[in-house]
């Protein structure tokens, strides 16, 4: 019975054969860098020119921090706290709504000192942290510059990492790994070739070359998702509807789960 534990923490993250039908929607032209992610009002997040856009049908503003570098990622899972990650200055800005700042997190001033390669956002002041220098992931709360949950050192190199308020899904060459608010491992999965993650109420889609794959959340199998090899740059899934953007147009689906 000792060892039952230990079953649940190791997977192999399998093709399923019944592939995931999409109808299509429709599609719209239009011209970013990248798109960081969509919501539920159709709320474009993207970079333009190193700048950071939110655009919706309402309204259009952006924000510009050229002092720091290049933005490297935005996470707007809480769009009251869009975290704005400047990776080669080591440093996270947060935004509210308005795009005005109210938190900017500057690691090469903090104690103790910390490399930082990726951040999601968690709950309330909290962001998840992947920690280069220790190879672990943090949750890390930034008004009181402390550590509420860390993981154990990580063996192999991140590609991705995203989050929501209840997991955080870290995908590295090697595992996809996944954890809970209390930085606990729930799953590790075999990784065979999937080099990006969205993750959609708690489900995770994963890109391998030009194809997609669902992984529902308590399945170890991944289903191929029929894209009709459309040119994958960038994806997402809000309310059970695919974006697919390929730097030109902005493709949307509807999935048959």
């Amino acid at each position: 019975m000792k060892y039952y534990p230990y079953i649940f923490l190791f997977f192999s993250l399998s093709v399923f054969t019944q592939n995931i039908e999409t109808t299509f929607i429709k599609s719209t032209s239009f011209k970013a860098d990248v798109i960081f992610s969509i919501d539920s009002f159709n709320t474009l997040f993207y970079k333009k020119e190193n700048v950071f856009y939110v655009h919706s049908k309402d309204r259009k503003a952006s924000y510009n921090n050229i002092q720091l570098g290049e933005l490297i990622d935005a996470n707007a899972f809480n769009p009251l706290k869009i975290n704005l990650f400047y990776k080669d200055f080591n440093t996270v800005v947060v935004l509210d709504n308005r795009l005005a700042e109210i938190f900017k997190i500057d690691f090469n001033t903090l104690h103790p000192y910390r490399t930082v390669s990726h951040i999601s956002t968690a709950f309330d002041n909290t962001i998840w942290i992947f920690n280069q220098d220790q190879q672990k992931l943090e949750l890390y709360n930034y008004k009181t510059n402390t550590v509420k949950a860390q993981t154990r050192p990580v063996q192999s190199e991140v590609l991705d990492i995203k989050s929501n308020y209840n997991y955080c899904w870290l995908l590295t060459k090697n595992f996809l790994y996944v954890y809970n608010y209390f930085g606990s491992l729930i799953k590790k999965i075999t990784n065979e070739g999937y080099s990006k993650i969205a993750q959609s109420d708690e489900n995770i889609i994963l890109k391998k070359d030009n194809e997609l794959f669902f992984l529902e959340e308590n399945s170890t199998f991944a289903r191929r998702i029929e894209t009709s090899n459309l040119k994958i740059n960038q994806f997402f899934v809000t309310n059970e509807t695919l974006y697919i953007y390929n730097n030109e147009s902005l493709q949307e689906f509807q999935l048959k789960i």
